[in-house]
């Protein structure tokens, strides 16, 4: 069996994020409209539904290193497959709150098992000069799955039960291409590899810093991602069909998000974290100003897009790059203080909203995000490493990798070393 290339890997690798992150997870917001209009939920009940599947994100994201290397990363790939289609599929046979819930929560296990399983896959696929980059194009895949639920949005507005039907099925279909072109191998180590050296206290520190910054914009953009299309429609008085041309706009910048994320990571990370994250504070107001306005809400929409994806790419590769070598540590622990700040900002917004209305509540939370920003000089830099590290390993890694290959019918792995040994 041929495993794809660093480059077909982070296009295929895009694509699963496209299903589980833009379909299961940030597509509801653009449903929300219909949804609570035809199961008669409150804003505040929608608020706490909105956290749940972020909440089974992190919950899930705990486990998936574990399940990645007992069970191997394409098998961890599937059960997340599985997990989006079950959790779609019920949401469109929501008949309440509680049904609903259901499905956003399982569809939150799906986004959180996909990501460590793919760097998994990619720990044994790709060259770590890589990582940080096939990873933003692999992040970027979430502009895709938004803007893929656009269409459905747009001629589906009144049968939003028929819309997640058919991103049940494209998660089937994800699910196929995972089992054929992901590999099953777990975690790879080389034989004559060292142990990673223990994370040090700076290094804890700026992870540390790191993942208040990330929880910081997860709780900002909350509010855009699950209320932004009622409050064109709520507000505003835009037909629902038009909220479509928000997430369309989202998604098509978000694509130059992979792009941002890696000159800023090559540049001046805090700089970009401060302009982006008071980008993204802009378009809340900027929405909440002319909900009315469809070029002026479509052009928020653009600014949200860019930022936000800009945001957690920059998130993503400062996290490989604290903690290089430790794939189910570095970039996963920014992607749960995003989806932490989000499970907290969501129940608050639909709270606020019932209390104040749309334009006070995203007025608040616009100035919180500016207020975040001012603090982007406290961004973390990464900790420069010796290049010769990966030179060094790059032997026993493919030897390793090789040897596994060898062994993908689900036996536990063993070392080079061992093997000679211990026939």
């Amino acid at each position: 069996m041929k495993f794809p290339s660093s480059t077909v890997f982070a296009l295929l690798g895009a694509a699963l994020i496209a299903i589980s992150y833009g379909l299961a997870r940030f597509a509801f917001g653009l449903f929300v409209p219909p949804i609570r209009a035809e199961l008669e939920l409150a804003p505040d009940v929608i608020g706490f539904i909105g956290a749940l599947p972020l909440i089974s994100f992190v919950l899930a994201t705990m486990v998936a290193p574990f399940a990645a290397d007992r069970l191997g990363a394409r098998n961890t790939a599937v059960l997340s497959g599985v997990f989006g289609a079950v959790g779609l599929a019920l949401i469109s046979q929501a008949s309440g709150a509680l049904s609903l819930g259901i499905g956003v929560f399982a569809s939150g296990i799906c986004t959180g098992l996909m990501m460590p399983a793919l760097t998994a896959a990619m720990q044994a696929l790709v060259k770590r000069s890589l990582h940080g980059r096939v990873s933003a194009v692999m992040n970027a895949g979430t502009s895709i799955g938004v803007a893929i639920a656009v269409p459905a949005i747009l001629f589906l507005a009144g049968a939003w039960r028929y819309a997640y039907v058919s991103f049940a099925i494209l998660a089937v279909i994800g699910v196929f291409a995972t089992w054929f072109f992901i590999p099953s191998v777990s975690r790879v180590t080389p034989s004559n590899a060292a142990p990673p050296p223990p994370i040090s206290a700076l290094q804890w520190s700026r992870l540390f810093r790191l993942s208040l910054f990330a929880f910081g914009m997860g709780f900002v953009s909350a509010a855009y991602w699950i209320f932004a299309p009622d409050l064109v429609v709520s507000l505003g008085a835009l037909p629902p069909g038009a909220t479509g041309w928000l997430w369309l706009a989202v998604g098509i910048a978000g694509l130059g998000g992979a792009v941002v994320a890696d000159l800023a990571d090559r540049n001046n990370p805090p700089i970009t974290q401060a302009l982006m994250l008071t980008m993204l504070s802009a378009s809340l107001a900027l929405l909440a100003a002319s909900p009315g306005n469809l070029v002026i809400s479509v052009f928020s929409a653009l600014v949200f897009g860019l930022a936000y994806m800009s945001l957690t790419g920059l998130y993503l590769m400062t996290g490989i790059r604290l903690l290089p070598g430790r794939l189910s540590m570095g970039p996963v622990l920014p992607f749960m203080a995003v989806s932490l700040g989000q499970a907290a900002g969501s129940p608050l917004v639909g709270m606020l909203v019932n209390e104040f209305g749309y334009p006070d509540a995203f007025a608040m939370f616009s100035v919180t995000g500016i207020l975040v920003a001012m603090l982007s000089p406290l961004y973390p830099r990464y900790i420069e490493h010796e290049p010769e590290e990966e030179a060094e390993d790059e032997t026993g890694l493919q030897a390793a990798y090789d040897y596994q290959l060898q062994n993908e019918d689900g036996e536990p792995f063993k070392s080079v070393e061992n093997e000679a040994t211990n026939p």
